[in-house]
């Protein structure tokens, strides 16, 4: 968490102070959420993750609902505890064996409900209105699904694109077919990196790289004499860019 917000407080580390929740520069008396005291934060975390190993009846996105709760309302560190407990989320739902793959994010639904998010999670720890809060958490399962196989769909087609495309072109060499799958597991490449990877030479991969960058498919992004970094814009803009720019 270094660099990041909240970077100085603490960061890794299970707080040893009281914290709470309010608009910013509110005091405790001002909190719209107040976490438990210390000593019981501890007793509450260990009981959580016993909670987080067992075996409940609850179906396992349910689970998966409480389980984030209860991490927020715990609130086991002075700063990062939203992004520690969407990450919860993936991990959970991975280990479980729900998700082959890490690849459902819940972070941007979040996002784009913040004020109902803080208000579902506030209702349940005030008003002990679970249904709201695990209705409003499987809305974002879906939805956020949804979005991955948009996304997943988008970026195969990109790769048959890519692949299409050499076909169609002569004389290209193999390293160039070669890194039109490597940037689809690595979409930042250096030439030394994937002549190592490879065990090729490094003017093999080098001619490679030049013809993909001539045909506009990867582009040098560090304008150094050595040690160029390369990405491929397309896949990379597929991979970053917002709700808002799909």
């Amino acid at each position: 968490m270094k660099g990041a917000r909240g970077d100085r407080a603490t960061p890794g580390e299970i707080r040893r102070s009281q914290n709470w929740i309010g608009p910013p520069g509110c005091t405790l008396n001002e909190a719209a959420y107040v976490p438990p005291p210390v000593e019981e934060m501890k007793e509450a975390l260990s009981t959580w993750e016993k909670h987080l190993h067992s075996d409940p009846d609850e179906p396992l996105l349910i689970q998966c609902a409480l389980t984030h709760y209860q991490f927020e309302a715990i609130h086991p560190f002075l700063d990062g505890n939203g992004r520690i407990g969407r990450l919860i989320i993936t991990f959970f739902l991975y280990e479980k064996g729900y998700l082959t793959q890490p690849l459902l994010y819940l972070s941007a639904f979040f996002d784009r409900h913040r004020e109902e998010y803080y208000d579902r999670l506030l209702a349940v720890s005030q008003k002990g209105n679970w249904h709201a809060w695990i209705e409003f958490f499987l809305h974002g399962v879906i939805t956020q699904s949804k979005d991955a196989i948009t996304d997943a769909k988008k970026i195969l087609e990109l790769h048959a694109e890519y692949q299409n495309i050499l076909e169609k072109t002569r004389k290209i060499p193999e390293s160039a077919h070669r890194l039109i799958d490597e940037i689809f597991v690595n979409p930042v490449i250096s030439v030394s990196g994937l002549s190592k990877k490879w065990n090729m030479p490094f003017n093999s991969v080098k001619t490679g790289v030049a013809r993909l960058t001539d045909m506009g498919i990867l582009n040098e992004v560090t304008e150094k004499k050595r040690n160029k970094l390369f990405i491929a814009p397309r896949l990379m803009k597929l991979l970053t860019s917002t709700d808002e720019e799909k």
